[in-house]
């Protein structure tokens, strides 16, 4: 069900970013999201719509839905939009008169290159929407939203902050049910059962394919990464890491544990592997120290990938971090290299009210993988965990 506060704190967070940002109006244009939805709905409307739809922000406050006849009756119940117009034949008439009375000097349209989340007007939306601004002078006035959106995600508002800090209390709980659980014997599959089942009674959901989430790796032969748990089982001497994340009330958390299981006379793990762990804390420490308003998500990767090369282990293949919130990868931002593959991303700016993870790690030969993720978010001063950090190697005594 729609959260109107939410919505509404969304809607009027939307507003302020277009006077912060210079931009006239903002346009969401689409059509039966049942099908193909538009990752910026869940911010804004949070509802279906069957007809193709429009809805207008401007940085005056107007909050203009044009929508299907059908579709208005919910849209208007949520008391957000106003006003609510419906529309029998065709949405031209009232799309472009609606642009008619507001006069934008630019129109914000949801299409980017580097976020899939500001990206979500298709190729044939946009054909539409030029098709049916033709003739105006509106056509000529169409821009990326995507550093309007990249915002909007991005910094998250306190009713989504507490949403994501609940989420993060759950699967916190949910690591101590596995600690508890594991023991010499069980398998990749059967710990990632345990904790399908345990999500369950709590009433949440994975946080991305349930088929690896929770990514289980036991052991030196497993493989990091995304990949499905299988019928490694947990053996004395041998690490186990879990990556897990939970969507609880529509938000997302996301963390990585580690255990050391003690072999046959030992009271502590081996002195490699606490040194793995070592660098792996200290290397989260440092982008956590390194993250505030103002840098560029690359700078805040880089300090992470020094800390850990001087403790002279290789560097980590993906970046150090991404938003989290509504999905897992939330938002434009990315902690990371200033590699090809993650296009304009890393040189994004850090803002204040942004909620990231924290996350790298190493592999012990004939031990495992030593990986950690928190989650952080960004304050006006610089950052805090809203996990508890893994400070110390958790141990499993056979």
């Amino acid at each position: 069900m729609p959260n109107p506060a939410l919505i509404r704190e969304k809607v009027r967070q939307a507003i302020a970013l277009l006077n912060e940002k210079g931009i006239d109006a903002w346009l969401t244009f689409v059509r039966e999201t049942e099908q193909t939805r538009d990752p910026v709905l869940d911010l804004i409307l949070d509802l279906n719509v069957t007809w193709i739809s429009a809805f207008i922000l401007t940085a005056q406050g107007d909050r203009v839905a044009i929508v299907g006849r059908f579709d208005r009756e919910n849209v208007a119940a949520l008391e957000v939009w106003d006003p609510v117009i419906g529309y029998d034949e065709s949405i031209r008439g009232p799309l472009v008169e609606t642009l008619q009375r507001l006069n934008p000097r630019e129109i914000a349209i949801n299409y980017s290159e580097n976020d899939p989340a500001a990206d979500g007007l298709t190729h044939g939306m946009w054909c539409m929407l030029h098709r049916l601004l033709s003739g105006t002078p509106f056509v000529g006035r169409l821009i990326s939203a995507e550093d309007l959106i990249g915002s909007l995600r991005g910094r998250k508002t306190p009713l989504e902050l507490e949403a994501i800090r609940r989420a993060v209390e759950t699967t916190e709980r949910l690591f101590a049910e596995i600690g508890a659980f594991l023991r010499p014997g069980r398998t990749e599959r059967e710990i990632q059962a345990f904790v399908h089942e345990r999500m369950r009674a709590y009433g949440v959901e994975p946080a991305w394919d349930p088929d690896y989430c929770p990514i289980v790796a036991v052991g030196p032969e497993a493989p990091a990464g995304h990949a499905m748990p299988g019928d490694r089982r947990v053996a004395p001497g041998v690490l186990v890491h879990v990556d897990l994340g939970i969507r609880q009330e529509g938000f997302c958390s996301d963390l990585q544990r580690v255990w050391y299981v003690l072999g046959e006379g030992e009271t502590e793990p081996p002195p490699e592997v606490q040194r793995a762990f070592r660098a792996v804390r200290e290397a989260i420490q440092a982008g956590f120290q390194t993250l505030r308003p103002g840098v560029q998500g690359w700078e805040v990767d880089a300090a992470a990938r020094r800390a850990l090369a001087g403790q002279g282990y290789p560097e980590y293949l993906h970046a150090l971090g991404h938003h989290i919130g509504r999905t897992v990868h939330d938002g434009s931002t990315i902690l990371g290299p200033r590699w090809e593959r993650y296009g304009q991303t890393p040189y994004g700016v850090v803002e204040a009210g942004n909620v990231f993870t924290l996350e790298l790690g190493v592999r012990v030969p004939g031990y495992g993988y030593v990986g950690l993720e928190e989650d952080v978010r960004v304050t006006p001063q610089g950052a805090e965990w809203i996990s508890h950090p893994q400070t110390e190697l958790w141990v499993i005594r056979p």
